[in-house]
């Protein structure tokens, strides 16, 4: 069964984040890195997962599918 979430990840670098994601759920398509606090879409998506980040890069929430 794939990931879908990555709790580990929470303050690692999100380009770290990102490659671990597509490498443990081939059926992601999208990750996109996002500024924590940013206006983002309340849609469900099973192929998105959204990599939150502080100023410095790192991960601040868990990276959950959706």
């Amino acid at each position: 069964m794939a990931a879908e979430q990555w709790p580990e990840l929470v303050g690692r670098p999100a380009d770290e984040a990102v490659a671990l994601i597509r490498r443990t759920n081939p059926g992601i398509v999208q990750v996109p890195v996002v500024a924590d606090g940013s206006a983002v879409t309340m849609d469900f998506r099973e192929d998105r997962v959204r990599v939150f980040t502080d100023a410095r890069g790192h991960v601040t929430r868990i990276p959950r599918v959706g």
